[in-house]
């Protein structure tokens, strides 16, 4: 019989700010997680998240600011990408996951063989009662075969307990972490991105368990869908600061929605007082001007004058206009952020037939291609074809103007972000500043770095400036949801629907392959037999099986001659 947690039990961090150096990574964090919360933490790369868990988690110190935990069921934190003692068997690793379930099972068969040998202690009986209270409310009857269960579903049943973690790959790693920490069915479970790189069953199972877990759970993802299904409130972190929202994703999109529109007013009636007080100045001066400084009174003779008032009020409006004019000008409030659309090709400039063909594969304006298959399969090799980087059967229109978002950077280092942008788009450094600020996907700040300071999600989102202000009629997008919040993706697959050219997405994103109106191919297929000749031609590098027998390759070096 299985106890519930008890409703006052928590985990919190109050004023919490951690910096790496002389960086800041997250300041002022105030976050209760209650005992059965749902959370999905969002943001770009880089934002913060993996930190926060692991400030959740007590696993990094803070800078200021105090972590209060209140769980005897205890706390489980699956990392992306988790350590383990160098040597460790797949079974201590997972015994390490483990370790609150695991000292409860050595507390309680110690205090049981003390009280069998001694006389009656009511201290140790009172501290058998409540290891085996804790020990029942994280099921821990059931631990190892749900691990069993857990380690199955991933595709890691077949590996040997005694098999030395450090001989998996990354991959098997993190879902080695994963089932191990959603077995401990602790009181709180952290988990770091638990979607990556599983298949139907393993999210079938994450699902499951997730949903029959009855503690608080905290989770890193960028799965939308998995968002929709698991979040009762989204922790977004911007700036290094974290903002919680209610109902769900939906109500996160919703709250964001309301977000830009009052931004976007605020930008409006600045914009219009500026304009009243304007116009209020230019009419009080052109007033001021039409009075005569001196004028003749009458009956005292030739060049006898007396003043006449010159303000009659307008002077003292135009220093009031003035003032208004200078605090508005000091204070303005941020641009709105333009809603993300492709800059795209003149329709004079469209072609009219065909773009791109290749053996099973046509591409002409209005195209829509989403190409799946395993890691390996050569889905990033079809791309580079695609763009005429490496040799293959495939045949370009005159006038092809490609976008390609890789999935790999290839930024230079030593420029700022808004050098690099302009050097790329041939505009002059302020319009690619301002150009870039207008589109809201980098923060002015970092417009400033130099590309090789900036974190990977702001790489990312520099990446795809390039392509959307540039004039392309086709795109080439590899994994284009990595590295970019789940609100940004939706941008980005909204604005897709109005361009006009040709789009060729590699993803295994649920949601885009789900919502995308488009041709969904597998690299795998016969009709793509290209791509395999092509991987045999290319060289490899770090290859390995997974658990599940798939084969993970990465594809470099054209080799030439590969049309022969």
């Amino acid at each position: 019989m299985t106890r519930s947690f008890s409703s006052h039990r928590s985990c919190s961090l109050r004023g919490a700010a951690v910096r790496f150096g002389a960086e800041p990574v997250l300041s002022d964090v105030d976050l209760v997680v209650g005992p059965t919360d749902r959370l999905a933490v969002i943001g770009d790369n880089g934002a913060g998240k993996t930190t926060l868990l692991r400030m959740l988690a007590g696993a990094t110190e803070l800078t200021a600011g105090e972590r209060d935990v209140t769980l005897p069921g205890g706390i489980s934190h699956a990392e992306q990408r988790p350590y383990f003692p160098e040597g460790a068997s797949v079974a201590e690793a997972c015994d390490a996951a483990l370790w609150h379930v695991r000292t409860l099972e050595r507390t309680i068969a110690s205090i049981s063989a003390e009280l069998a040998s001694a006389v009656l202690n009511p201290t140790l009986v009172t501290e058998l009662s409540d290891a085996t209270d804790a020990f029942e409310a994280c099921d821990g009857y059931l631990v190892d075969q749900r691990l069993d269960e857990g380690l199955q579903q991933l595709g890691l049943g077949s590996i040997g307990r005694d098999r030395p973690v450090d001989t998996l790959s990354g991959g098997e790693r993190a879902r080695l972490a994963l089932a191990a920490t959603v077995a401990s069915s602790a009181e709180l479970l952290l988990l770091d991105e638990p979607t990556n790189d599983l298949d139907e069953a393993g999210l079938a199972w994450l699902d499951s368990r997730l949903s029959a877990h009855r503690g608080a759970i905290v989770v890193v993802t960028h799965d939308r869908v998995f968002l929709e299904r698991f979040a009762t409130d989204v922790i977004a972190l911007r700036g290094g600061r974290l903002r919680r929202y209610g109902d769900g994703y939906a109500g996160y999109l919703a709250a964001l929605a309301a977000e830009r529109r009052a931004a976007a007013e605020r930008c409006d009636r600045w914009l219009a007082e500026r304009r009243r007080m304007r116009d209020l100045l230019d009419a009080n001066v052109f007033r001021l001007n039409r009075i005569p400084r001196k004028a003749e009174k009458p009956g005292f003779g030739h060049g006898a004058f007396r003043s006449r008032s010159r303000d009659h009020g307008a002077v003292g409006r135009i220093r009031t206009a003035k003032e208004r004019l200078d605090r508005l000008d000091q204070n303005p409030p941020p641009a709105p952020v333009e809603p993300l659309r492709f800059r795209g090709f003149d329709a004079a400039d469209a072609t009219c037939g065909p773009t791109i063909v290749a053996p099973g594969l046509t591409l002409a304006d209005g195209s829509r291609i989403v190409v799946t298959g395993p890691n390996g399969a050569g889905k990033t090799t079809m791309l580079r074809m695609l763009a005429g980087e490496i040799s293959g059967p495939v045949e370009r229109a005159n006038g092809v103007r490609i976008g390609w978002l890789r999935q790999q950077s290839r930024l230079p280092i030593r420029p700022t972000g808004a050098e690099y942008f302009a050097a790329v788009t041939g505009r002059c450094l302020d319009d690619a500043k301002a150009r870039l600020e207008a589109m809201g996907l980098l923060v002015p700040d970092v417009l400033t770095k130099p590309v090789g300071d900036l974190s990977v999600g702001q790489q990312r989102r520099l990446e795809l400036a390039v392509v959307v202000d540039a004039p392309n009629n086709v795109l080439l997008l590899d994994e284009p949801t990595n590295h970019l919040s789940p609100d940004l993706v939706d941008q980005l697959q909204s604005a897709l629907e109005d361009f006009a050219g040709a789009v060729v997405t590699v993803t295994h994103d649920r949601r885009w392959i789900e919502s995308a109106d488009a041709d969904v191919i597998d690299a795998g297929c016969e009709s793509l037999w290209w791509l395999r000749r092509a991987d045999r031609l290319l060289g490899v590098c770090d290859e390995r099986t997974d658990g599940s027998g798939r084969v993970h390759r990465d594809v470099v070096t054209p080799t030439p001659g590969l049309d022969s």
